[in-house]
């Protein structure tokens, strides 16, 4: 037992396998460098092609081999991959005369025609839910017709959306991306630089910062990664403040010292990049140019050997800053566990992922610019408050964007930038530099993963705290929303540019779709709250439309329950398995009532981003910029009353008491209906506060 324990099952079976010795004379030597979990995927990949056809495993083999070797080194096609899991797979399918089932058919279309497949998928549903409304209005005429149909229409999208993800994830077959085998270290040719852009605020928020270099640095020990803070003051009335130099001073120390504790023979690990205010004229406000987005720009024409002057300050010695291929970009709370950044750089440098730009179209069209793991949330931060607990440990990115992002990568090869992940640093300074237009973008990572071409690396975490409170959560979101808003010309036909001048919109139909989903989801909360209230004030079958409400909330959950329940692996107890499926439905459902307990409040303060967001850009074209870090909100809500809660929320008692009052004058049978649900409005400041 102890031989068969100490045996290396995987070289052995590699040793013997035929199709191994075969794929292993891959033309450009990727195969023999790649992990373990890509080759076997190669391989799995011939034995599903050679079950399906006339062709022996080895025959297939060979047959992918013989494309590669008369490929072109263009989009990798020199490489065995490229026929196996690429996008060379119809030709080694035709030449293999693969027979596909009915259902291996269909995914096929879902995949040659996605985009259509999908948006066809939602407007099918949509146009059924809001057909089945219809018939509930024939005794409405005029403008409350029309109304009530515009309403329900966007109202009946959000569910229409869920059943097409749903349907979407039972079609196609999640695939890991390629990678390569970097277990032995980094090669000096990948070499990586970990960025954490951030303000100088106070001392104590700058030892967090530098503690949480060194501990991203432990966890990803290599002799070519290397650890930064890319820093700004905070905004003020002046260019300099009297704690500016004290601040810097701590943060160039504390990088010193850094150095010196894990000190290289040659060169630097740590590194400090900090920029000076410079005065804004649209904001009226010394501030670090273009926030988070000028950062990263001034850094990567620094290490493309661009001019230093976009600093003020660099500590670190290096040679040659040229040397770094890749960035790995992080928020200021964002953990980096053992041993994902190479993980991060050896999916980056597989070929098949290699970004290939298009000068016509203007950005990348195949491969990825960006990689964008998942990001998860640590288990410590569940126990700060029972919001963090609910929302905590969920699948997929964060609530704004978890939706669909497995959807978009599994369908469409592609996901979505959310601002955490490792870019090529070429692929990103040659599509991005002066691409934007000053004072406009605020929510920049969508449309930088758009151009850019990002990917999801679903089997990559990253951890994040989640908002201990629901005020936090909100202020959160008001700010994505208001950044979503000001992306609105990046769907028409024409863009500006850098230079104030408008050009084609270079963006494809999907990523266009993307912000214009966005943008829809953030109208969402108005939509079915108008309803609601239009259903029982003026409609005649207010236990149908209530319930047509409803179903829009509960539906999405309980299917995921169902799934949970029937999908049982098969090396779990069935009590274990039933523990954890009720422990996830519950947990969802649970979530989806609050989210509706706080339906006004959402709808407000979505109404009033959109609003102020829109005057901002058409009107006033100030403050389109403004932003408060997630810390210092954080920091500012640790005090938190229920009297505090009720201010802040007012909209949501003050629309369940008048509409309480006007259905108990006007319509006291509909008032049966719809006061359980008010009262939960009523309380939902309460709720909020307690939760």
């Amino acid at each position: 037992l102890r031989f068969l324990g100490a045996i290396d099952w995987r070289k052995f079976v590699e040793s013997l396998s035929v199709i191994e010795a075969i794929l292993s004379q891959d033309p450009n030597g990727i195969y023999g460098h790649m992990n373990f979990a890509t080759r076997d995927q190669y391989r799995r990949s011939v034995e599903k092609i050679a079950k399906h056809s006339h062709l022996s495993e080895s025959e297939v083999a060979q047959a992918a081999l013989g494309l590669a070797q008369k490929g072109e080194p263009v989009n990798g096609a020199d490489h065995v991959g490229f026929y196996l899991i690429g996008k060379g797979k119809p030709q080694l399918r035709d030449l293999t005369g693969l027979r596909l089932s009915p259902a291996e058919a269909l995914q096929q279309v879902a995949y040659r025609f996605p985009l259509a497949f999908y948006l066809g998928s939602m407007l099918l549903f949509t146009v059924i839910l809001t057909a089945y409304l219809y018939n509930e209005t024939q005794d409405l005429q005029g403008w409350l017709l029309g109304v009530i149909l515009m309403l329900s229409l966007f109202s009946m999208s959000q569910l229409a959306l869920a059943l097409a993800n749903f349907m979407t994830t039972l079609m196609v077959t999640p695939q890991a991306l390629p990678r390569m085998d970097f277990s032995k270290g980094i090669p000096p040719e990948s070499c990586t630089l970990v960025i954490v852009p951030t303000l100088l605020s106070d001392p104590p928020h700058i030892e967090q910062l530098l503690e949480a270099l060194e501990v991203r640095f432990l966890a990803n020990r290599d002799p070519h990664l290397l650890f930064g803070l890319l820093t700004d003051f905070c905004d003020a009335s002046t260019e300099h403040l009297p704690q500016d130099a004290a601040l810097l001073a701590q943060v160039e120390q504390g990088i010193h010292a850094l150095n010196h504790r894990y000190a290289q023979p040659t060169a630097d690990t740590f590194f400090l990049f900090h920029r000076q205010r410079q005065f804004n004229q649209q904001e009226g406000r010394w501030m670090g140019y273009e926030r988070k987005r000028g950062k990263l720009e001034a850094l990567n024409t620094l290490l493309r050997g661009g001019s230093r002057e976009h600093f003020a300050l660099i500590v670190g010695q290096r040679l040659s800053f040229a040397e770094v291929k890749y960035v790995i970009t992080l928020d200021t709370d964002t953990q980096l566990p053992r041993d994902v950044a190479r993980q991060l750089v050896a999916t980056m440098a597989h070929p098949l992922n290699s970004p290939h730009y298009d000068a016509h179209k203007q950005r990348i069209v195949a491969g990825y610019g960006i990689l964008q793991p998942q990001v998860a949330v640590p288990l410590s931060s569940t126990h700060r408050s029972r919001y963090a607990r609910m929302w905590g440990n969920n699948k997929g990115i964060d609530p704004y964007t978890r939706v669909v992002s497995d959807v978009y990568q599994d369908l469409f090869e592609e996901g979505s930038f959310i601002g955490k992940g490792i870019y090529a640093v070429d692929a990103f300074a040659q599509v991005l530099t002066d691409r934007f237009p000053e004072n406009r973008i605020l929510s920049h990572d969508l449309l930088e993963g758009s151009y850019v071409r990002a990917g999801l690396l679903s089997d990559v975490k990253l951890y994040e705290e989640y908002p201990a409170t629901y005020q936090a959560d909100v202020s959160r979101r008001y700010r994505w929303i208001r950044g979503d808003w000001q992306l609105l010309n990046w769907i028409l036909p024409w863009v500006p540019d850098s230079h104030g001048h408008s050009h084609a919109n270079p963006l494809s139909l999907l990523s266009r779709w993307k912000i214009l989903d966005n943008l829809r989801r953030s109208f969402s909360p108005l939509a079915i709250t108008l309803l609601l209230l239009l259903t029982w004030t003026q409609l005649s079958q207010p236990g149908f439309w209530t319930l047509a409400v409803l179903a829009i909330f509960l539906i999405p959950p309980l299917i995921s329950a169902l799934l949970e329940f029937l999908q049982k692996s098969r090396d779990v107890l069935l009590g274990q398995h039933l523990r954890t499926a009720w422990h996830d439905s519950r947990r969802s459902l649970e979530q989806v009532l609050f989210v509706f307990i706080c339906l006004p409040y959402e709808a407000f303060f979505s109404t009033d981003a959109i609003l102020r967001t829109l005057w901002r850009m058409s009107v006033v074209k100030k403050r389109l910029l403004e932003w408060v870090p997630s810390a210092h909100v954080s920091r500012s809500q640790q005090r938190n009353r229920w009297q505090e809660a009720y201010q802040r929320q007012w909209v949501s008692p003050t629309l369940a008491l008048s509409t309480a009052l006007y259905l108990a004058l006007y319509r006291p049978l509909n008032l049966v209906i719809a006061l359980p649900i008010l009262l939960l409005w009523g309380l939902s400041p309460l709720i909020t506060w307690w939760i």
